[in-house]
């Protein structure tokens, strides 16, 4: 582990070994270790104190190595924090002068990317023009070494950066240069690329889907689909799925947005990631509302979650939902309405959701009788006159059912069903006389003035007969 966590490397054991020469060496080893942990333990009671012993540590060093670039690590860290931004920065460009030789590349990879995490981890607006500074010289150090891998991981953490903080024209710069990168000479994907391709577009329809472009996320979305060259982490399939997921539902494609918030659950639970109980509850809103009969939960990748408290809310409301209990389910949704509508995406489509309970309950409440107040219904369902009316002027207009609303009263009738079944068999019967007596007497065979005389002499002839 790194010093950052406090690990201190195994001590020398009390060999009795004499080496020649090499005491004034392991003497110089000895005090640079001890100013570094004893600037550490000042960390806190004594910062800027602190800050003094790590860059002593980089003075002892006759050459670059380890502890020079974790004293300047620590110091560069508590100069950001105390807002000595000039110096934090002058210090990181020495910091990075390390990275070519005096630390191996997997330490110095991951000390980069922790010290960038930590800058970008503050909300402060002044730290903002210092955070791209930051970034803007390890990319310069990194082409510097020739290091493609490393400038595009920096570059998408930048990216991911200004997505964080809704920076959509810096982003876009960002996503210009990546996908560039990414792209052979003439222009085409290049498929030895194609996971970081992958997290790019990741990104991408993430910007489209937060500014409402649906065409354009569309289109990404198809392409990120057919990247088959990639090996990508589960997280990033588990983004563009979801997404994919909002996409549909923004078309009321409920099937399909169904299919899309399972695979995205699918791939965050195998990447550990927490996000999987929102697509969950994404998961059940779909099911609702392509009228789904199969519970959400009786997958075996859902089920474990069933009982989760997370969700225990969105598990209760499709069971209620599927089951047409409108009043259970209006009493879970009221319970916990805070829970519920807390996600702007779920509290965009679940009105539909209820409108949906709404109208079955009300069809099958009105299922025995021919004539109703509004009111009446209203008072059943638990809800205003107008939405009553609001639903079944829907249902006449859909042909759901057949009747007229009378507003002033505030009544409504229903054509009884089997009436209006005998009067339109009685319609297609008189309908089929008509064709036939047509049929008959004027392009058939029937009787007619020559056949009428002819079959009179056959009479006269068989009475003489």
């Amino acid at each position: 582990m790194s010093d950052d966590d406090f690990m201190i490397e195994s001590d020398q054991e009390g060999y009795d070994f004499e080496y020649e020469d090499e005491g004034e060496e392991e003497s110089g080893d000895v005090d640079v270790e001890n100013k570094y942990y004893n600037a550490k333990q000042m960390k806190l009671s004594d910062p800027r104190g602190a800050i003094d012993e790590f860059l002593g540590v980089v003075g002892l060093e006759k050459e670059k190595g380890d502890w020079g670039f974790k004293g300047l690590k620590q110091a560069i860290k508590l100069e950001f924090k105390l807002k000595k931004h000039d110096r934090a920065v002058e210090h990181f460009e020495e910091l990075l002068t390390y990275i070519r030789s005096a630390v191996t590349r997997n330490y110095s990879e991951k000390s980069l990317n922790n010290m960038l995490d930590f800058i970008s981890s503050s909300n402060d607006e002044d730290d903002m023009p210092y955070m791209e500074r930051f970034y803007d010289m390890t990319l310069t150090a990194f082409q510097g070494t020739n290091n493609e891998r490393l400038w595009l991981k920096t570059n998408i953490k930048l990216a991911k950066l200004w997505l964080d903080r809704k920076e959509y024209a810096r982003l876009q710069k960002n996503i210009r240069l990546l996908h560039k990168a990414c792209q052979r000479p003439d222009g085409s994907d290049d498929p030895s690329k194609g996971t970081y391709l992958l997290e790019v577009y990741a990104i991408e329809i993430q910007m489209y889907s937060e500014t409402g472009n649906n065409k354009k996320m569309k289109e990404l979305y198809n392409q990120s689909l057919r990247v088959r060259s990639a090996v990508p982490h589960p997280r990033i399939m588990g983004i563009i799925r979801e997404c994919g997921g909002k996409m549909h539902m923004n078309e009321e494609n409920w099937k399909e947005a169904q299919s899309d918030f399972f695979e995205a659950f699918r791939n965050y639970d195998e990447a550990g990631s927490i996000q999987r109980i929102q697509v969950l509850k994404y998961l059940v809103l779909a099911s609702m509302l392509m009228k789904s009969e199969i519970n959400p939960f009786e997958s075996q990748e859902t089920k474990p979650y069933k009982s989760d408290p997370r969700i225990q809310a969105m598990t209760d409301l499709v069971e209620a939902y599927q089951r047409n209990e409108i009043h259970r389910y209006e009493s879970i949704l009221e319970t916990h309405k805070a829970e519920i509508l807390s996600d702007p995406f779920i509290r965009e489509h679940i009105d539909e959701v209820t409108r949906n309970i709404r109208t079955e309950a009300l069809l099958k409440l009105i299922a025995p009788f021919s004539r109703f107040t509004l009111d009446f219904i209203a008072r059943q369902l638990k809800i205003q006159v107008a939405e009553v009316q609001e639903i079944l002027g829907f249902l006449i207009l859909d042909k759901k059912i057949r009747g007229k609303i009378n507003q002033q009263k505030g009544t409504i009738e229903i054509e009884v069903n089997v009436d209006a079944e005998r009067m339109k068999a009685m319609k297609d019967w008189s309908a089929a006389l008509g064709a036939l007596s047509y049929s008959l007497f004027n392009d058939g065979d029937g009787f007619k003035s020559d056949d009428a005389g002819l079959m009179g002499g056959m009479d006269v002839g068989r009475r003489r007969m």
